[in-house]
């Protein structure tokens, strides 16, 4: 139960600040192209690989904590449905260029963040 309500407390807080970083994207960059979606899953691939690095490689957080962080505020934080819907909106108005660039610029840099947060992780825990 008390892991249940880290999911939820956590879930909330990511929730409330993709909310907050996506519409600092769409103020700073317009609403023609996902950007903040793109932000927001490069970011929390980051985030997510240093955290379950730190915890099940070098032990640096504990369960607790990385349910917390990675389950609730990182699963409240990123935004796989809505980078699925946005990029099968954008192929339904037929911009197919941009929809093929938000798939293969989200995946891409998703996984280039994921690289970087477990190396990140690694050179915190001095491996």
């Amino acid at each position: 139960m008390r892991r249940l309500l880290l999911v939820v407390l956590g879930g909330g807080f990511g929730s409330g600040a993709r909310y907050l970083v996506g519409g600092w994207a769409v103020r700073g960059f317009g609403d023609g192209f996902p950007y903040g979606t793109i932000g927001i899953n490069a970011l929390g691939s980051f985030l997510i690989s240093v955290v379950m690095s730190l915890s099940l490689v070098s032990g640096a957080i504990g369960p607790d904590m990385r349910v917390l962080l990675a389950t609730g505020i990182m699963g409240g934080f990123t935004t796989y449905s809505t980078f699925n819907y946005e990029t099968l909106s954008l192929f339904q108005q037929g911009a197919w260029l941009l929809g093929t660039l938000n798939l293969v610029v989200t995946v891409a840099v998703c996984l280039m963040a994921g690289i970087a947060g477990l190396a990140f992780s690694r050179w915190m825990a001095g491996m």
